[in-house]
């Protein structure tokens, strides 16, 4: 009867202790909550996410291009109010799945500034994993998304070490063709990305070369000039390079090798190059992102006989 009373006190001990360390898990997770990103990383993130999650949101968040975050609506993952909603959370339950990692299902819904909910208001279920560590549970994912980052920052830094080294090529082989300035700012768009029969890729766009002298806070343009085509770009150990460009002809051969080079793509070359609209936005768009990157304080850029332009204007400027 003894050993009995022992084991029913044991069990009611563990009993006790699990339940103790469930209730501490749906309160870490209920705290976990308030630091999901609403469309910018808190400072005092870092304090409840795990090292490396923190840094991939990090990287998400200030690392690349703010224009490339935005336009995939990365941020839609992390359950944000907007539009003047707030986001209530409540959590429903938590799974330890083992001694460091647990899942917490949190039932998520908007409501108004005031407090109040819209009948229509939808309750949405999401996941947060959680991870101890030294002791502290930290939030380690959301949504199993962060592969999902991992995987965009990736193809991301690959596609702007692309860009740089088209653009190392344009400055280095193209622009000294041309009249000299002190800046030389090429403007991309690009038609595909393909990769060739031999591993290498194959970038078919619209480039154009543009080189400026400075005047006060305006950047004035020297000279410069479109070279569209197909450009083959290799690996040399970590770094890309272009090893081989097939240019459009000038004159009266421009279609007609156009055609040739681009194949099926032509259509949406030519309606890249044939709209002045839409170059212009990507030219400012990629002159904003050098000033940014090299921190020069420009604002305007100017062609010769036209009126300055604002760099930092809106790329969809309907009286252009």
């Amino acid at each position: 009867m003894k050993r009995f009373c022992t084991v029913l006190a044991i069990a009611a001990s563990l009993f006790l202790i699990t339940g103790c360390q469930q209730q501490t898990l749906e309160e870490r997770a209920a705290e976990l909550c308030r630091y999901i990103p609403d469309h910018e990383l808190l400072s005092q993130s870092k304090d409840y996410m795990t090292e490396d999650f923190y840094n991939l949101l990090d990287t998400m968040f200030y690392r690349l291009p703010e224009h490339e975050a935005m336009d995939h609506e990365w941020l839609y993952y992390f359950v944000t109010g907007n539009g003047g909603t707030i986001a209530d959370y409540e959590v429903q339950r938590v799974k330890r799945t083992d001694d460091t990692h647990a899942v917490a299902t949190i039932l998520v819904r908007q409501k108004w500034e005031d407090g109040s909910f819209a009948a229509e208001t939808d309750i949405e279920e999401h996941r947060l994993y959680m991870e101890r560590g030294n002791g502290v549970w930290l939030m380690s994912d959301f949504d199993e998304h962060k592969q999902d980052c991992i995987r965009y920052i990736a193809v991301n830094r690959h596609e702007q070490a692309v860009r740089k080294a088209i653009s190392r090529y344009l400055v280095t082989d193209i622009a000294p063709l041309y009249l000299q300035g002190e800046h030389c700012i090429p403007t991309l768009m690009i038609v595909s990305e393909d990769e060739s029969e031999t591993g290498h890729m194959l970038v078919y766009g619209d480039f154009w070369v543009f080189l400026y002298n400075v005047s006060g806070d305006t950047l004035k343009t020297v000279s410069g000039g479109n070279h569209a085509g197909c450009m083959t770009i290799s690996q040399d150990g970590d770094s890309l390079y272009v090893s081989a460009f097939v240019q459009t002809e000038d004159g009266a051969g421009n279609t007609a090798s156009a055609k040739r080079i681009f194949g099926s793509r032509y259509d949406v070359y030519e309606s890249m190059h044939a709209n002045e609209t839409v170059r212009e936005a990507v030219r400012r768009e990629q002159l904003d992102e050098f000033i940014r990157s090299t921190g020069l304080p420009y604002r305007y850029y100017q062609d010769y006989g036209q009126p300055a332009k604002e760099i930092n204007a809106d790329f969809c400027d309907a009286n252009e």
